[in-house]
């Protein structure tokens, strides 16, 4: 009898005790509910009304942050109540402010100031070099795409065969042709051009009118997992200007009959009850150059885009754009041809090359704010793009009687889309942040031609003509997950490319086609020392494809040569006017084979590393004294 009393005491005791446990856990975790907070809010500009996109929210006493999105709105964790936050954004005063129990919907409004340094924050998911490109383009007026790829730093350019023809890219000691090392878009819309006619990536960026550029991202290395084919050295995105609350007319003239005409017409305000907004945009250039015969070079640019909130949760954007180009190059200029008299600097043996060009964009873009963690984007994108170019590098070594001259010509369509999906999520006090896509492009190549001319009106020898269909299928997921001070950021890209050859000199052979498939898996790790200093480590592998050509003709061995690197970095905010930013960074190129379309021949061009330091400097001791270096 003892004995079972005894049990029975015990039992009581041990339940006791569970249920003051239980008790003591759901207080732990009531006390963890009712000290955070998560808070909502949008952020728009106090002159026009219209929502400001990434602007930077920031806690007093929390370690995380965010950032709002296309129609202003953000959600975000506070640690705990009350608390002041912060809302920094480019060209805009700081705004702060005290939240505590009793807040509800945040609705701020943001008073617009010229762009200073020292607006830029320093956060693990916000590069701050590629915050302050708004104060270069302000800064430093632009008029041609060159000046904007300049913008990015590092990255080189030079142009040659006349203003048509698309510039040479050299970063991270590539020489990247016309963009095989460098990933190109404009607001998500592809510029690189697979298996083209002049080369592998060529990336002609003259449909863009500079004017309408508010924006430039960039990134180096091929750590980003949402970014794939061509990012090798690295990747530059032009953003274009969702809505302008202003019309322009500019009028530029120059030197050898050089002549600029700009119109930008604002045709829609967005506003409360309009929630809609409109503008295109028009340009014109023409100059003859210095040259001894004209380059008679002119370009007609049209562009136009509407944006529109179907309601609070859906935004839409249609843009639209075609251009046309045509022009004379100066030609290739033998240094004993002008030592010999036989010709000025100026002059030229063959004066026939140059070519026109063209290219039309359709593209429609959908952001669904599934709630104030869920995002979903969609782009849906159409292209169509002409190319007929006339070049002689050799002169008459081939040829004495007729030259060498030849003609690379094709045309094609593309399609496209791409989806992305993000969330926000809470692991105990840390965000966490799920990114993931897929995509499609396929590119249609109806005619691809290398063709033997004379003096563009006579048709010597095809030497290569067929058709080429290549598709490209791709997915991507990463993570940004804050922890403290850290930011750890895991990523994996998968990309399957199909290739299809048609030879029409050889109708006989039937057409021929190869699948690849890469994946690239990615690190990044960021420590945020500060709010002034931060730390990084961003790694991974990228590739780009090689042309179908190639793919066919090596039976697909190496279609899909991969590069490994790696940076480490600081980024060092002293000042609020100062901005530093040091580097060391190492890219391997596993063997590839090129395509030589001046030639209609493969290549192999073997391993290659490269490595290097990068310094970035920006100062700005006055407001009206900006330096950069």
């Amino acid at each position: 009898m003892q004995r079972n009393f005894n049990n029975s005491v015990q039992n009581q005791l041990v339940i006791r005790n569970k249920v003051l446990f239980i008790v003591l856990l759901i207080n732990v975790l009531l006390s963890t509910v009712y000290s955070q907070r998560l808070l909502t809010g949008t952020v728009k500009d106090s002159n026009n009304g219209e929502p400001v996109e990434g602007a930077t929210i920031l806690s007093k006493n929390g370690k995380n942050h965010t950032h709002t999105a296309n129609d202003g709105s953000f959600s975000f964790l506070l640690a705990q109540l009350p608390d002041s936050i912060f809302i920094v954004h480019t060209g805009y005063k700081t705004w702060t402010g005290m939240v505590n129990i009793s807040t509800e919907n945040l609705s701020v409004k943001l008073v617009a100031l010229p762009v200073e340094l020292s607006q830029v924050t320093v956060v693990a998911d916000q590069q701050p070099l590629n915050q302050i490109m708004k104060v270069d383009l302000e800064m430093n007026p632009v008029n041609t795409s060159q000046d904007l790829l300049r913008k990015t730093p590092g990255l080189f350019i030079a142009q040659h065969a006349g203003g048509g023809k698309a510039e040479q890219i050299f970063m991270r000691g590539f020489d990247a042709d016309h963009g095989t090392d460098v990933r190109l878009t404009v607001d998500d819309l592809p510029v690189n051009m697979v298996s083209h006619a002049h080369g592998q990536g060529y990336s002609d960026l003259h449909f863009v009118i500079p004017e309408t550029v508010e924006n430039i991202d960039f990134g180096k290395g091929a750590s980003y997992a949402d970014k794939g084919d061509f990012t090798t050295a690295g990747y530059v995105n032009l953003k274009t200007f969702d809505r302008l609350g202003y019309s322009t007319l500019k009028l530029e003239g120059g030197m050898f009959n050089s002549i600029r005409l700009l119109s930008v017409l604002n045709l829609l305000n967005e506003t409360s009850g309009n929630r809609q907004s409109m503008y295109v945009a028009g340009e014109y250039n023409y100059t003859d150059g210095p040259f001894n015969k004209p380059q008679h070079f002119n370009r007609i640019n049209l562009f136009a885009k509407y944006s529109r909130f179907l309601n609070d949760n859906t935004h839409i954007g249609l843009t639209a754009s075609t251009f046309s180009s045509k022009w004379d190059a100066s030609g290739q200029v033998p240094d004993r041809a002008v030592n010999a008299g036989l010709i000025s600097r100026w002059g030229a043996i063959d004066d026939t090359e140059g070519g026109n060009t063209g290219r039309t964009n359709i593209a429609l873009t959908v952001n669904r704010f599934i709630n104030e963690n869920t995002r979903w984007q969609s782009l849906f994108y159409f292209v169509h793009y002409d190319f007929n170019l006339f070049s002689n590098f050799t002169l008459f070594l081939n040829d004495p009687e007729f030259g060498d001259e030849i003609q690379q010509r094709e045309n094609r369509n593309i399609y496209g889309m791409e989806h992305k999906y993000s969330k926000r999520y809470l692991w105990g006090e840390n965000p966490l942040l799920w990114k993931s896509g897929v995509g499609l492009r396929y590119d249609d190549i109806g005619n691809i031609e290398l063709n033997h001319v004379f003096q563009r009106g006579t048709f010597l020898e095809p030497l290569s003509y067929g058709a080429i269909s290549e598709t490209n299928i791709n997915a991507f997921s990463s993570l940004e997950w804050n922890i403290g001070k850290w930011m750890i950021n895991p990523g994996l890209r998968f990309d399957c490319f199909v290739f299809n050859v048609e030879d029409k000199l050889q109708p006989a052979t039937a057409t021929q086609g190869e699948t690849a498939f890469r994946v690239s898996p990615k690190f990044n790790l960021f420590y945020n020392a500060n709010r002034q200093t931060q730390l990084y480590l961003k790694t991974g592998m990228g590739f780009h494809s090689n042309d179908a050509r190639v793919v066919v003709a090596q039976h697909g061995r190496n279609i899909l040569p991969y590069s490994l690197g790696g940076d480490f970095g600081v980024i060092f905010k002293p000042l609020p006017e100062l901005l530093i930013q040091p580097a060391i960074w190492y890219l391997f190129l596993q063997q590839e084979f090129v395509y030589v379309g001046d030639e209609a021949v493969v290549e192999p061009s073997g391993k290659t590393q490269r490595f290097g330091v990068d310094l970035s400097v920006r100062y700005q001791p006055l407001k009206w004294l900006y330096i950069d270096a």
